[in-house]
């Protein structure tokens, strides 16, 4: 299923942050693609920051979960505490300049502390990991929304 178009409000954020990201720390050490359905802005191979929809994801230093938690406009990517430090911001949580600074010079403060993951290596494809051919398609299972279509 091909992915559905970005709202015109979700490509000015992205730009937003690629241009606020590129001038912070140069555009060498940016890189950027999608993780999770979101556009992810990953900053010296570390997630920094991502946009998903109106909202920013923002990875921020665990130690200081708690006063992220209590603050307005944020929210957990992980409520029970499997990723720590890794926050949702909302629209008005960063609607003022004052506000956008405030998360990008949090989320870049990080970032050099930040663990980095480990770069997956691509599995050579044998006759046992080759993807497989679809099944016929008289053999496919149709939805029952598609029925009343013939």
């Amino acid at each position: 299923m091909p992915a559905r178009p970005l709202s015109d409000e979700t490509l000015h954020l992205i730009d937003a942050v690629r241009d606020a990201l590129a001038q912070r720390c140069g555009p060498a050490a940016m890189e950027e693609r999608t993780l999770f359905g979101c556009r992810a802005f990953f900053v010296d191979g570390k997630l920094c920051i991502g946009v998903k929809g109106a909202e920013l994801l923002v990875r921020l230093p665990p130690e200081r979960h708690g006063e992220f938690q209590e603050m307005q406009n944020t929210r957990e990517l992980s409520p029970g505490g499997g990723m720590q430090g890794y926050f949702w911001i909302e629209p008005h949580g960063y609607a003022r300049a004052v506000q956008w600074a405030f998360w990008l010079d949090e989320a870049l403060a990080y970032n050099p502390r930040a663990k980095a993951s480990p770069k997956r290596r691509k599995a050579a494809t044998t006759a046992a990991t080759a993807p497989k051919a679809p099944p016929a398609r008289a053999a496919l299972r149709r939805h029952s929304i598609f029925e009343a279509d013939e």
